[in-house]
């Protein structure tokens, strides 16, 4: 990951850009998956819980929208 600083650009905005970067192509998130082993089983099954919820999460959201 490389960020280059731009003209008269102080170096905290120059942190500030770099974190954005890694927290849209999610690789701190996916250090911290990797931190330790996960069986496949392990994998499946958050997977699996994750999808649920969005899907909920969308349902719940459908549902606010037809009542107003």
């Amino acid at each position: 990951m490389e960020v280059r600083a731009r003209k008269s650009e102080s170096s905290e905005n120059l942190i500030k850009r770099f974190i954005r970067k890694c927290k849209k192509t999610k690789i701190i998130e996916e250090v911290l998956d990797r931190r330790f082993y996960k069986k496949p089983s392990e994998i499946k099954r958050e997977e699996k819980a994750r999808s649920i919820a969005k899907y909920e999460k969308e349902r719940r959201k459908k549902e606010l929208l037809e009542k107003e």
